[in-house]
């Protein structure tokens, strides 16, 4: 049986070259997301080892216990440690750090790198015996020596389009620094060849800014030649202040910063693991259909082997050994590809602001076995049912007739299971409906729902290919001879066009449910960022570790234009079991700022221990106006009884919960830091003159942005940017696996009506009018299946979506019309497409030699 299966795939390599291609596609996405994520966890581990080359032993500090000297917060690591550690035997050199973080700006005044704290390195540069520092050896200019002045390194130089001799703006944790650029540094640290840039200031301005004057935040020590490291790391472990300072050697630091690099970029190797899920998904109706048609169409000689003696568990062994090696040549192929798609993923993910490392492909045990069991795998599991009805044909039934309908039985039991699936997918979807609650529970059963609406569109789907295609066929039979006959080829074998429909109906479900679920929720965080303010400018903090200037607060209610300034202090409410984000504001200027609708009660009673609390909060805790909650604000504080002053609707500006600002900026994480500033400015408009003018009230600090309402509503829509990313991608997928499915579809379609053709256009049918019955019966089950993905895909976002109204304040299902147009009109484009082929083959057949064969 191996060797009959290899000769039919040999005999049906040309029909069997579109499900290759789809099998491909998959493994490829696989197997190039394997070994990407391989290679570039050894390409962060690389970088992170030459960042720690010849690194023996690092010095860290410790938090002493409570009531031991040097509680005061002052490190340990000092210049008397840093001497005591230089004369200890077996040390080479001792290397003294300062560690923080700073935000620069460009030339322009934009924040580098978007303000990431985690990629914003600064320190110290500290020079060695020769005057220079190894670790950040100069490019060009000189090391930073007085107070005033920096070096950065060489990609921060070039992505701020800073040159030597610039004024640069710069803020740590606090007001905005300007200091003099007096060199340019490289550097091997990963986390600033990740993406990260690096300022280095002079040793004592790095201990003002980030440590204690006279003190450090760790000491890299280098091992001398022959050193014993155990020994060496007993000798400095002795040499430490008790419980103030530990020891970590270089390879450990290594491997961890290569783990937190990994980290932050693992994001990266997503989106391809759901591209592959989707086209090995969406292929598999691919492989379940090519495989029915070639059993059909080897009807005879199927019913031969069995007449000869081959058993039923023979031929299914037989079609599943085609499936193995169909397989095996897509999973070669696809992991060839995925190499290449591995290859290119770095420079199409890596952006100015995220640089992905690069190093030499990983090809590691798992993408070869992924190659292999999801090619082979896939393949065989789709090939299994048609193998199955392929035993369990009789010989002389298949003698008789080269294709045998399905069974009235069949049928009723299809459409029985059909039913039951799109009952209970319905059912469970339209149950959640007025659940209003995103909980994990929720979101699991509405995608067991979809799941179970999309197995009852496939199973329904030949029971309504008929109806469906003889509704739209008044449309098609309006183009004559050409137009009807296409319609009898699409209702000549419903099954066939419902598996071949079933492609594009599962890609455009997907997509069309994507669509209406992220046009709707961007419609909503549009409302959420538009509705909920008044203010015409929110100034903030770019990351949640950082804070506002409390001095810019007058610079910016001193501003010619503004008409209120009101600070808003945000920090989180601690409730027993809960955590809240709670804001700190100033009733008098609130209702200037904030559009706040108040169910009960006011703001006008905020002040110490009073608070407000939205609706969802008084709901979920059953609180309302009167009522007394017991919580802290911030870290350390006591719990203590709050009382609610006002219930208000949900508004993204103000919270969970609102509070004196005195009050929260007091017990908050920073003690005294404002976190946001709302502006309303006199003209009730927004101008580019207003915000350079606001931004210059603030310093032009690169910690904080300027947003006007424009911007805001921008920012709130941009969140949805991924799920359109997704959406497009599985579209491309859908339609490049669709397009081979018809064209599959119908070349084998045209090999069996061989015959057929030739007789029409024996008695009159050009070869335009040939064609033309192609491509309509092409873009007739490319319109079947489009039509039922846009239903169910539509069905399913309302369903859902109403699970996203619980957690989200104004949303409503908002169909994006325009993408489901487009939607649709790229499905029927694919569908004409895939006809090219097809039908200029079928013209190009000669009448008298057509009706010769067979």
């Amino acid at each position: 049986m191996f060797k009959t299966a290899l000769r039919n795939v040999l005999a049906h390599k040309a029909r069997l070259l579109m499900t290759v291609l789809a099998v491909t596609l998959g493994v490829a996405f696989v197997c190039g997301s394997l070994v990407f994520a391989e290679s570039s966890s050894a390409a962060h581990r690389a970088a992170a080892s030459k960042d720690f080359a010849g690194i023996a032993l690092t010095v860290t500090p410790k938090e002493p216990p409570p009531g031991a000297p040097g509680k005061d917060g002052e490190s340990a690591l000092d210049d008397a440690l840093v001497r005591k550690l230089a004369a200890l035997p077996g040390i080479a050199e001792v290397q003294p750090s300062v560690d923080g973080s700073a935000t620069l700006n460009a030339a322009d005044g934009s924040p580098l790198r978007g303000g990431k704290a985690w990629a914003n390195l600064a320190g110290a540069y500290v020079p060695g015996k020769d005057g220079t520092d190894h670790r950040h050896p100069l490019v060009t200019g000189r090391a930073p020596a007085h107070a005033d002045e920096l070096v950065v390194d060489r990609g921060t130089a070039a992505a701020g389009h800073l040159r030597v001799g610039d004024l640069v703006t710069l803020a740590t944790d606090g007001p905005v620094l300007k200091k003099r650029l007096v060199g340019i540094v490289d550097t091997k640290d990963s986390r600033v060849t990740a993406g990260g840039t690096l300022a280095l200031f002079d040793t004592a301005t790095a201990q003002r800014l980030f440590a204690t004057p006279g003190h450090f935040t760790s000491i890299d020590l280098a091992a001398a030649p022959g050193a014993d490291q155990v020994a060496l790391a007993a000798g400095v472990t002795a040499a430490l202040p008790a419980d103030r300072a530990e020891v970590a050697t270089g390879t450990a630091q290594a491997t961890q910063q290569a783990t937190n690099v990994d980290l932050m970029t693992r994001g990266y190797q997503k989106m391809p693991k759901i591209f592959a899920g989707a086209a090995l998904f969406i292929g598999s109706f691919l492989i379940v259909n090519t495989f029915t048609m070639l059993v059909s169409r080897r009807t005879r000689e199927i019913a031969l082997l069995r007449a000869i003696g081959a058993t039923r568990r023979q031929v299914v062994r037989s079609v599943l050994w085609e499936a193995a090696l169909v397989g095996l040549a897509a999973s070669a192929a696809g992991f060839v590809l995925g190499l290449g798609i591995a290859a290119v993923l770095p420079d199409v993910l890596s952006t100015s602001q995220d640089a992905l490392p690069k190093g030499p492909l990983v090809i590691g045990v798992r993408p070869v076995l992924a190659a292999l069991g999801v090619g082979v795998g896939v393949t065989v599991l789709a090939a299994w049912l048609p193998s199955r009805r392929a035993a369990k044909v009789a010989p002389i039934e298949a003698l008789r007739s080269a294709e045998q309908p399905p069974t009235p039985a069949a049928s009723r039991v299809r459409g029985i299971a059909g039913l039951v699936l799109l009952l209970a997918g319905a059912g469970l979807l339209m149950s959640l409906t007025g659940a209003k609650d995103a909980s994990d529970a929720n979101l699991q059963n509405a995608m067991f729902g979809c799941a179970l609406l999309v197995a009852a569109m496939i199973a329904l789907a030949p029971l309504l290919a008929v109806p469906v295609i003889r509704l739209g066929g008044r449309l098609t039979g309006r183009l004559g001879v050409s137009g009807r006959l296409a319609r009898e080829n699409a209702l000549r074998d419903p099954r066939r066009t419902a598996a071949t429909a079933s492609v594009l109906m599962v890609s455009t479900a997907l997509v069309a449910g994507l669509a209406v679920i992220g046009n709707s929720t961007e419609q909503a965080l549009d409302r959420q960022a538009a509705d909920g303010l008044s203010a015409d400018y929110v100034i903030g903090a770019r990351t949640s570790m950082t804070a506002i200037d409390p001095a810019a607060l007058k610079r910016v209610a001193d501003t010619p234009g503004v008409r209120t300034a009101a600070a808003v202090a945000d920090s989180t409410l601690f409730t027993g079991g809960n955590v809240r984000d709670i804001s700190g504001v100033d009733p008098a200027t609130l209702h200037d700022v904030v559009k706040l609708d108040f169910t009960s009660g006011s703001a006008e009673g905020l002040g110490t221990g009073r608070i407000a609390v939205s609706d969802s909060v008084a709901r979920e805790a059953g609180l309302s106006t009167g009522s007394t909650l017991k919580a802290r604000i911030g870290p350390g504080q006591d719990f203590k009884d709050y009382t609610v002053v006002g219930v208000y609707r949900d508004n993204p500006v103000a919270q969970d919960v609102l509070g004196a600002r005195g009050e929260v900026q007091r017990d908050s994480f920073k003690p005294g830091s404002v976190q946001r500033i709302l502006v309303r400015t006199e003209s009730g408009a927004a101008s580019d003159a207003t915000e350079a003018r606001l931004r210059t009230a603030t310093g032009n600090s690169p910690l904080v942005q300027v947003k006007d309402r424009e911007a805001l509503v921008d920012e709130a829509g941009g969140v949805m940017s991924e799920l359109l990313t997704l959406m497009y991608g599985l579209l491309a997928i859908g339609a490049v696996i669709s397009l081979l499915g018809i064209v599959n579809t119908l070349a084998m379609s045209v090999a069996e009506r061989t015959r057929e053709i030739g007789v029409l256009r024996a008695i009159g049918m050009d070869r335009a009018g040939v064609r033309r019955m192609i491509r309509v019966e092409a873009v007739t089950v490319a319109a079947f299946g489009t039509l039922l993905g846009l239903v169910g895909g539509v069905f399913g976002a309302w369903a859902v979506g109403s699970l996203t109204s619980g957690a989200m304040t104004g949303y409503t299902l908002t169909p994006p019309w325009g993408t489901l147009a487009l939607l649709a009109l790229v499905s029927l484009v694919t569908g004409a497409l895939a006809a090219a082929v097809p039908a200029r083959r079928a013209a190009a057949l000669r009448p008298l030699e057509a009706v010769g064969q067979m």
